[in-house]
């Protein structure tokens, strides 16, 4: 079994483990080899990109998934890197997605051409491309929530959906009580130190109406979606009778959240946050208890990885007097092309800024005869002075690192897809994507956190591993654990492991 929690951070797992209970994170403490500091040493992670490393074993650079939003440098429309375009019969199926853009296979694809296409994947996930990469190329089925009607969905790439969870979706479907849902403090909560006395004389709660258009959204980033997950995984678990075959190994996939919660008035709290890893914690041990049940103990593999970010980057009110500012990329392009046209002759030179990248219309500087490298390189130059720009770097600068910083770009931007100059914005400001419709405002913040994995495997003895494991040894080290080939781009060697 496999298992991606975004935004899993090591010292909250410490800070919290007196509070856990017996059979979720402390089952992982206690039975597993426990990697605290997992280096993923790319920039610019998020969900699909990180799951994507974890499942291959290759850097963001090359696995196909840089980010889950790229842009297409011929118009700049923005698109989910495994791609969304429309769906079918009631959002039950779309047939859009597809891991198709996944270059390289997955421990899940490893599985099954091991096993000569016996074995079943499934993936559970809110999120459909955490849902596809997890599956893989191979895979029998990845599910998701759709964040229009509230309804699991499928794509047909795997066949139809399985009908352990198509049925939730008539008999006990998340729209059907989606107004009901409120999310408040659970039962151990108050018993956790360190909440100011504000937050225990008025405790969060949030609600989801379904009026708001981005009910479902909203919902998908809160503590309470891991309980559907769970509950969905539990259903083909039993339902299909996973790992019922002597001889043969099946394969569940399921997708968590524990990032910070960005929809609670005044920003994030550290309450929603300590909340979410104690609502996990029960989700770990019924989705145990039911391996256990189903399986039988001993008989299974787990490892969970957290995918090595963490955003908290929220609005921070005017009245503390944090250093900050507005940096609009409406008025950037402008000053650009204004810049550019008059050291090099009138042309609109620069394309878009999008997600910290510009893009450069190239068939304009082919027009007007100029060596693009000088009119990026001259580009490049001015932006750095711009105020909120704490640096600039051209593809070429990534391509051929000299700091570490660079590096890590380069691990995690696709030349054939990624913008002509990356931007890295100073802390404190807002980035205003004005020329998107609607516009996207991004709060930048820099936050450099632990993240950890765990791996359970039958005959392997729990240790403590503190000093940092490569991200990219995670895929080797669970297909080595299962005895088969690592995935076709996996560079590193796997974590040795101790026996009993």
């Amino acid at each position: 079994m496999g298992i991606v929690v975004d935004q899993l951070r090591t010292d909250y797992i410490e800070y919290l483990k007196d509070y856990f209970g017996e059979r979720g994170f402390r089952t992982l403490l206690t039975d597993a080899v426990y990697m605290r500091d997992v280096d993923f040493n790319a920039a610019r992670l998020d969900a699909a990109s990180a799951t994507a490393m974890l499942y291959t074993g290759a850097c963001p650079a090359e696995t196909g998934v840089p980010a889950g939003l790229i842009y297409d440098s011929s118009d700049l429309s923005g698109a989910l890197r495994l791609p969304l375009t429309s769906g079918t019969a009631a959002n039950v199926t779309n047939d859009s997605f597809t891991p198709a853009p996944l270059r390289l296979s997955t421990v899940a694809d490893e599985l099954v051409i091991d096993g000569g296409g016996v074995p079943q994947v499934y993936s559970v996930a809110m999120d459909p491309q955490q849902a596809v990469i997890m599956a893989g190329h191979a895979g029998k089925s990845a599910v998701w929530v759709n964040n229009s009607s509230g309804n699991w969905a499928t794509t047909s790439y795997y066949g139809p959906m399985p009908s352990a969870v198509s049925n939730r979706n008539f008999r006990n479907s998340l729209s059907q009580r989606i107004d009901t849902m409120v999310w408040r403090p659970s039962a151990r909560w108050a018993d956790v130190p360190g909440h100011s006395g504000v937050k225990k004389l008025n405790p969060f709660r949030h609600t989801f109406p379904r009026a708001d258009r981005d009910v479902y959204k909203k919902f998908a980033a809160s503590a309470l979606s891991n309980a559907e997950v769970t509950d969905a995984a539990i259903d083909i678990l039993q339902g299909l009778s996973l790992g019922s075959n002597p001889g043969e190994t099946d394969m569940l996939n399921v997708a968590y959240t524990v990032a910070p919660f960005k929809y609670a008035s005044g920003g994030v709290t550290r309450a929603e946050l300590t909340d979410s890893y104690l609502r996990l914690d029960g989700q770990l041990a019924r989705l145990f208890e039911a391996v256990d049940r189903c399986v039988g103990v001993g008989n299974s593999v787990i490892w969970l990885s957290s995918t090595g970010y963490y955003d908290d980057a929220v609005a921070v009110e005017e009245r503390y007097r944090l250093p900050g500012g507005e940096f609009s990329a409406r008025r950037a392009r402008s000053l650009l092309n204004s810049y550019l046209s008059a050291r090099f002759g009138q042309a609109g030179y620069v394309s878009s800024i999008r997600d910290g990248q510009v893009y450069f219309d190239r068939s304009a500087i082919e027009r007007m005869r100029l060596d693009a490298d000088a009119v990026i390189g001259d580009a490049r130059s001015f932006i750095v002075k711009m105020g909120g720009v704490a640096d600039a770097l051209t593809v070429n600068d990534i391509l051929s690192p000299s700091r570490p910083e660079e590096e890590a770009l380069r691990r995690s931007l696709d030349p054939r897809s990624c913008g002509d100059i990356i931007v890295r914005f100073t802390p404190g400001w807002s980035v205003v994507y004005d020329e998107q419709t609607p516009p996207v405002v991004k709060q930048v913040r820099e936050a450099a956190v632990m993240t950890p994995a765990f791996l359970r495997v039958p005959g392997i003895a729990p240790q403590v591993i503190s000093s940092p494991v490569d991200a990219a040894a995670i895929a080797p080290t669970v297909t080595g654990a299962l005895r088969i080939r690592a995935p076709n781009g996996a560079r590193s060697r796997a974590v040795p492991l101790t026996s009993l």
